[in-house]
């Protein structure tokens, strides 16, 4: 029976590896954190994250072939594939700092991996990491004095957070990069038969390691970039008289540009692309190439403009002041569908009106008071440190209140934000 363990019960960890147990009734999956609060919340009715579809996936496996723990090391020893899904924050200090990977958290569990191995294992990069991160990673594994042989593979995530379980169920294609030598083959193939129980054959694509870790920066550069053009054009229709949805439809309707991504808004959020195009940045910097480095930041400053050209209309729209107004924000996730705020361009739009003395009354229908609160007080980028290392108990913005529905926040509100596109918002009165 194969064992598989996977390091990191995240948005990308829990819902993988439930679905990998769900349709590998044969192999045995455990998902292992230190966080005793989130494994405790996987065990039980309230799981940790809200993602449609994976309460059913999750309570069909969970104690038959799927299971949640913080034995660590345990778990780590019996495995025949170890899969890392660590955090990879952007450096807040130090060199790269505000760009470049922090890999603290990847390098102890590399460490742990080397520390508790008593057999051969294949290591497999999950989390998004820059390119070359498995070269540092197999020395470390690699210069253990057990003579234990370790495999690196690269298999990053192309989940969209609100579909993440409609997209590992049908994948558009799943992305294994190794070693190209006997062994890195063998081990490629070994994850390959893995997905292949239920992935079309030619849905899985191999490439080298360098590849597969670059496709991930790649593939969320060219998504971010998209939003990023057409918002840019929004700018440009506003000033203009044209409509930006009609113009961003007729433009989808080329079958060389296709529909997907083209939807303007107040720009992009997630922990994903602002965090990649940054690394991909600095990667672009460290080798030489500022004309491509410089390229690439552009895509994050329209995207920063975006946001402050929304706050600007606002406020210039209530003869330039919201001090002491009340504005109703219907929406604080990044996109519906998630209770997922980080990098929500929701924090940005509330932080600038708040900078001109507004009281904000906001509504979302998966996201707490708690975290609301957390997020506005929290420094750029602290959101992506685990959670002990946060602040326990964040300050309150006092001239922020959050209601329980969308009527309750717009009462007697003089002007409306419209920042997450929950269904529910599209049939209110």
């Amino acid at each position: 029976m194969v064992k598989i363990c996977c390091i990191g019960a995240g948005y990308v960890g829990g819902p993988t590896m439930a679905v990998i147990a769900l349709k590998c009734p044969s192999v045995e999956v455990a998902v292992v954190d230190i966080s005793v609060p989130r494994i405790t919340a996987w065990n039980s009715d309230q799981l940790p994250i809200y993602e449609p579809g994976l309460d059913d996936v999750v309570k069909q496996c969970r104690g038959k072939n799927l299971f949640f723990s913080t034995d660590v090391e345990k778990h780590v020893r019996e495995a025949d594939i170890v899969f890392v899904s660590v955090n990879t924050p952007t450096k807040t200090r130090g060199l790269g700092a505000g760009k470049a990977a922090d890999l603290t958290y990847w390098e102890s569990a590399a460490r742990m991996i080397a520390d508790v191995s008593v057999s051969d294992k294949i290591v497999v990069e999950k989390s998004t990491v820059p390119v070359k991160t498995a070269e540092a990673i197999e020395k470390i594994l690699m210069h253990n004095s057990k003579g234990i042989k370790f495999q690196i593979l690269s298999n990053p995530e192309f989940l969209a957070e609100g579909t993440a379980i409609e997209d590992l169920f049908y994948p558009d294609r799943v992305l294994i990069g190794g070693r190209e030598t006997p062994e890195g083959f063998k081990a490629v193939k070994a994850l390959k038969d893995v997905y292949a129980q239920w992935v079309p054959e030619d849905r899985i694509l191999t490439t080298n390691l360098w590849s597969a870790e670059l496709t991930k920066l790649a593939a969320n550069a060219f998504l971010a970039q998209r939003i990023s053009s057409v918002n840019a054009m929004s700018a440009l229709c506003e000033a203009t008289g044209a409509n930006v949805s009609e113009v961003s439809y007729a433009v989808g309707k080329d079958s060389r540009i296709g529909p997907k991504f083209l939807n303007s808004s107040v720009g992009f959020g997630g922990s994903c692309f602002q965090k990649d195009i940054l690394n991909l940045v600095y990667i672009c910097e460290c080798n030489g190439l500022p004309e491509v480095a410089e390229y690439w930041k552009q895509v994050i400053k329209i995207n920063d403009y975006q946001k402050t050209r929304f706050v600007n209309r606002i406020v210039s729209s209530m003869f330039n002041t919201v001090s002491n107004k009340k504005i109703a924000v219907l929406g604080f996730a990044f996109k519906k569908d998630t209770g997922d705020t980080r990098e929500t361009p929701a924090i940005d739009v509330c932080k600038g009106l708040l900078g001109d003395k507004a009281r904000i009354s906001i509504y979302d229908p998966q996201v707490t008071e708690e975290q609301i609160q957390r997020d506005l007080t929290m420094n750029k980028f602290d959101w992506d440190h685990p959670i002990h290392l946060q602040p326990m108990s964040p300050t309150t913005v006092k001239q922020v209140s959050v209601a329980w529905d969308a009527y309750a926040a717009t009462k007697d509100a003089h002007g409306i934000c419209l920042l997450t596109e929950w269904d529910e918002f599209k049939t209110l009165d």
